[in-house]
C-alpha cells in the first residue's frame, strides 16, 4: 500500500523517470545492497535524465526540420567545401549562445538542408529550441500572417526563437514588401537570437535576389557581419552513390 501511494505521489508530482527508475529498482534484488543515498541518487538522476529527453524530443518536434540529420553522418570525404575544424568549432552550439549567424551557400544537392537540420538538430540536443522553414512556405506564411492579422504575434514568435533556420533563399521569387518584412524578422532577432541561411546563390548575389538595394544592404548588413560562412561545392550528392542519411532533398 505504501508503495502505491508513493507512486501515485510521483505521478502527482510528474516524476515520471523517477517512477521508472523505482520500478526497476524493485526488479533488482542486489539493490538492498546500496545504501538509501545511492538508491536516491539513482532515482534522482534518471529524473533529470527523463526530463532531458522529454525537453530535446519537444525541441526535434517543435522545429519541424525537413529531414532527420545529425553532425555524427556528415561525409567529409566528398571534395566538397565541408571542412571537419569548422563543424567541430560549431558542434556545440557557441554560436548560438553568442548569437551569431551562420550562412551556407552551395549549388543545388551539395548537402545544405542536411547539414542545417544537423546543425540545428544539435542546437536542440545543447537545449535551444530551434525553428526551421523552406525559404518559399517561409514567405507564404508570412504572407499569411499579414493577410489574417496575425503577423505581430508570429513575428514575436520568431524573435524569441534562439535559433531560426531559412532553407534555400532565394528559390522562389518574393515580393519587395515581404523582403521589407524578413527584414523586420533579422533586425528583431540581432542580438537576440542566431539565424542560419541557406542559399543555391553565393551572399554576393543576394542582393540580385533582394531586388531592393536598399532592403538587400540592410539585410546583409545584419546577416553577413560577424557570421560563419560555410561555402559548399561539387556535383550533387544524389548522383551515384549517396548515404541516405546525407540526401539533400
Amino acid at each position: 500500500m505504501l508503495y502505491s501511494q508513493t507512486v501515485n505521489k510521483l505521478e502527482a508530482l510528474r516524476l515520471e523517470g523517477m517512477i521508472q527508475a523505482l520500478e526497476e529498482q524493485r526488479r533488482q534484488p542486489d539493490i538492498v545492497q546500496l545504501d538509501f543515498e545511492d538508491r536516491l541518487a539513482l532515482l534522482v538522476e534518471r529524473q533529470c535524465l527523463w526530463v532531458e529527453n522529454r525537453g530535446l524530443a519537444t525541441r526535434l518536434k517543435n522545429a519541424q526540420f525537413k529531414i532527420t540529420a545529425s553532425l555524427e553522418d556528415l561525409d567529409y570525404r566528398s571534395s566538397r567545401g565541408l571542412k571537419r575544424a569548422q563543424i567541430e568549432q560549431l558542434r556545440a552550439s557557441p554560436w548560438v549562445k553568442e548569437h551569431r549567424n551562420c550562412l551556407v551557400t552551395g549549388p543545388t544537392g551539395s548537402g545544405k538542408t542536411y547539414l542545417a537540420c544537423a546543425l540545428g538538430a544539435q542546437a536542440c540536443r545543447e537545449s535551444y529550441s530551434t525553428l526551421y522553414f523552406y525559404a518559399p512556405k517561409f514567405f507564404r506564411a508570412l504572407e499569411s500572417a499579414r493577410a489574417d492579422g496575425s503577423l505581430f504575434p508570429w513575428l514575436k514568435k520568431l524573435a524569441r526563437a534562439p535559433l531560426l533556420i531559412i532553407d534555400d533563399l532565394g528559390l522562389a521569387s518574393v515580393t519587395g514588401k515581404l523582403y521589407r518584412e524578413f527584414l523586420e524578422v533579422i533586425d528583431d532577432r540581432q542580438g537576440q537570437g542566431a539565424t542560419l541561411i541557406t542559399s543555391q546563390f553565393p551572399v554576393n548575389q543576394w542582393h540580385e535576389i533582394i531586388a531592393d538595394p536598399t532592403v538587400a544592404d540592410a539585410i546583409l548588413d545584419r546577416l553577413v557581419h560577424n557570421a560563419y560562412r560555410i561555402e559548399l561545392k561539387g556535383e550533387s550528392l544524389r548522383k551515384g552513390k549517396t548515404p541516405p542519411s546525407e540526401n539533400e532533398p
